[in-house]
């Protein structure tokens, strides 16, 4: 998961949000954002510029989509990193074709600062394909991929600032993450087509913006790209009581809306609907995948684990290499926080992470060591056979025979006592780093299948 990057916020800052027209030109279309942003900059305290999605361009056809793609590190970008110092600005680059060396484009949100350096990256999670023949096809899986990961908000001049895409809205959920981990402020570059916009552009935003309690900053495209494909446009920017403070109409422009974080601060205390959920309930489950540092140390019960041993750290939890395994493949998931003897010591939160990552790693595990079977297993208290009293999975890959072709059963004896035997011939921390590293590089390489559908889930709870 990526992590926010730290700049002081004022209470009171201007923005400009960007309304385009653009076409399958990448230079006419650069010109056009050039002299918007040149407007907003002549306008005397604007921080910071939102562009809405297909800045860069739209396509006539899905094979012109994939071609035109270009690199975030290259030129074409590089001449909006130039803007951006010129004019002593932020940018939101609000969604360009990132090619790949590996397939389809992703769709990616990028901020960049005032000394044209990029502070986040988003990529597009939510693809809108849309099929209803003799009226409409917009398939976006056919020209670009979806995103991996969950990103964190991002602290900015103007606040901290949640990322999504056009499509992203509809899904409240991420909009609630963001929320959750600190936004004051959502944004959603966008390309609605003229059909759903009508319909559903204007619910949609000041729903977010009603739900989360944040301002909500929406620049869109707007007319006819081509033959095919048009847009809605009405650009705006909504409070967080749900009130449009700036929009455009539907022709190319720039709207300006004064954000206030007191006033974020005044709806969140005057409606205080965070502290009304009702978590005995109901919850939001994140998938969050966390940066491990090799210098990070976790507390296993009276053990201490290296961060260089282990190989996955979520929101929660982490999973780790195993000093004496009993099989080739043996690993532990254990929660971060401390003092947690038993399972029933773990809030709800801790227990729907441990057992998705014992999930993701079982998976990984068969996969590496070619079986289609595992022991997952808790010893949950001592006379259950736990050595280190601290709530811990253990998941160990099995085949046919591994334990002399005798029962299968055998292993929770060998469980049973095999922490207790300190002398037992330990492995090398050298080992055991290379085993994590291996894992790790495992789970980059295969992010997309582990995080099944990015996966924010509902999670009920019955008393």
């Amino acid at each position: 998961m990526a992590a926010s990057s730290v700049v002081s916020a004022g209470r009171r800052s201007l923005i400009a949000v960007c309304q385009l027209s653009v076409q399958h030109d990448l230079n006419d279309n650069f010109r056009r954002s050039a002299q918007l942003i040149e407007r907003a900059a002549n306008n005397r305290g604007c921080k910071m510029v939102f562009l809405p999605e297909c800045f860069d361009f739209i396509g006539r056809n899905k094979e012109e989509q994939i071609e035109q793609a270009i690199e975030a590190d290259g030129q074409y970008i590089m001449q909006f990193r130039e803007l951006a110092k010129r004019y002593g600005l932020w940018l939101a680059l609000g969604g360009f074709h990132n090619k790949q060396t590996d397939g389809l484009p992703l769709n990616t949100y990028l901020l960049i600062d005032s000394s044209g350096q990029t502070r986040a990256s988003y990529d597009k999670l939510h693809l809108f394909d849309l099929d209803l023949p003799g009226k409409v096809r917009l398939m976006e899986s056919e020209f670009s991929r979806r995103g991996k990961e969950l990103h964190l908000p991002v602290d900015t001049p103007i606040g901290r600032l949640g990322m999504g895409i056009c499509y992203d809205l509809r899904f409240a959920e991420l909009s609630l993450f963001n929320r959750l981990r600190g936004a004051q402020i959502l944004s959603f570059p966008s390309s609605f087509t003229v059909t759903t916009g009508l319909a559903h552009w204007e619910a949609l935003l000041r729903a977010r913006a009603i739900e989360t309690q944040c301002y909500i900053v929406a620049p869109a495209q707007t007319g006819k790209h081509n033959d095919k494909r048009s847009s809605y446009g009405h650009s705006m920017v909504v409070d967080p009581w749900g009130a449009i403070i700036a929009q455009c109409s539907e022709r190319e422009d720039l709207c300006f809306a004064e954000l206030d974080l007191d006033y974020v601060d005044e709806v969140r205390r005057n409606q205080p609907v965070f502290e009304h959920r009702r978590s005995d309930l109901y919850s939001l489950y994140f998938n969050e995948k966390r940066e491990i540092n090799d210098s990070d140390l976790f507390h296993f019960g009276h053990l201490k684990i290296d961060g260089s041993q282990c190989f996955y750290k979520s929101a929660h939890c982490y999973a780790f290499v195993n000093l004496m395994p009993l099989l080739p493949g043996h690993v532990l998931i254990s929660p971060i926080k401390e003092g947690l003897k038993r399972l029933t010591d773990l809030d709800d939160q801790t227990t729907a992470d441990l057992f998705i990552l014992a999930k993701k790693v079982e998976k990984m595990l068969c996969q590496i060591y070619q079986t289609n079977c595992a022991t997952v297993c808790v010893q949950d208290g001592e006379h259950a056979g736990q050595t280190v009293e601290h709530v811990h999975v253990h998941i160990i890959p099995r085949k046919k025979g591994d334990f002399g072709g005798g029962d299968p059963d055998q292993i929770y004896a060998k469980l049973q006592n095999h922490d207790a035997k300190l002398n037992k011939e330990k492995r090398s921390p050298k080992e055991m780093a290379e085993e994590a590293i291996f894992y790790r590089k495992w789970f980059e390489e295969n992010l997309e299948v582990t995080n099944y559908e990015i996966v924010i889930f509902y999670i009920y709870f019955s008393n």
